[in-house]
């Protein structure tokens, strides 16, 4: 448990698809400069859709270079596949082979996988540690109970080019998950309440590395009535 005046550092990866490799690319950087393993370096780590995979296996302890690795052999061929059916079965073999039925316990450091609760369109946010609870400790599981593999399939749901994802939690209930960038395709504002509001690290020394490769919209420009109704 932090006590208030120990930084926190904070790792935050966007959601993008094969962008990714972007983000991978900065991340070598930055383990190159520190020297260790990011997840001996960084408090929390969350992450969105592709950034959930990445996430996930810095909090297992892989290098970058590993990861690039196994996003080399697995993520160009799930975004070759045309259908949602096909990419969403390619990413299973994903899960399967690289995370097996491994749990949310026991990770190298804490994590965020967001995912967003499909029926109610709120955040789904599988964590790893009892300090994540935000005072809920009598009642949290981590990950709810789900494989850190069925984690990241609903993180990476991007419907409808992805089929939705099913997930059953350690007290039955079974959720329908998507994407969590319909909720947050950045998700640092969750990984501050983190650790401004469960951890207790006072604000000043919360550090953030937000790895983004997503695009702002534009703003829209409205026209204004007169245009609508021919004046």
């Amino acid at each position: 448990m932090f006590d208030g005046d120990s930084p926190c550092r904070i790792l935050s990866l966007d959601g993008g698809g094969a962008k990714g490799f972007y983000t991978l690319g900065v991340l070598r950087g930055l383990e190159g400069m520190l020297g260790k393993p990011l997840s001996e370096k960084f408090d929390l780590v969350f992450g969105t859709s592709t950034g959930s995979i990445i996430a996930a296996l810095i909090c297992l302890g892989y290098s970058v270079d590993e990861i690039k690795a196994l996003y080399e052999e697995h993520v160009t061929v799930i975004m070759g596949r045309v259908t949602p059916w096909g990419k969403s079965k390619a990413l299973r073999n994903l899960a399967e082979k690289v995370f097996g039925d491994r749990k949310f316990e026991g990770l190298a450091t804490n994590i965020g996988i967001v995912a967003t609760r499909w029926d109610f369109e709120t955040p789904l946010i599988f964590k790893s540690s009892h300090a994540q609870s935000h005072g809920d400790v009598g009642n949290f599981v981590p990950g709810f109970g789900c494989s850190i593999g069925d984690a990241v399939q609903a993180s990476c749901a991007a419907y409808p080019f992805f089929c939705r994802k099913w997930v059953t939690t350690s007290d039955g209930q079974r959720i329908l998950a998507a994407d969590g960038g319909f909720c947050a395709n950045n998700p640092t504002l969750y990984a501050i309440a983190d650790a401004a509001e469960a951890l207790k690290v006072s604000r000043e020394h919360i550090r953030v590395v937000s790895v983004g490769v997503g695009e702002y919209p534009a703003p829209k420009r409205y026209l204004t009535v007169g245009h609508w109704i021919g004046y």
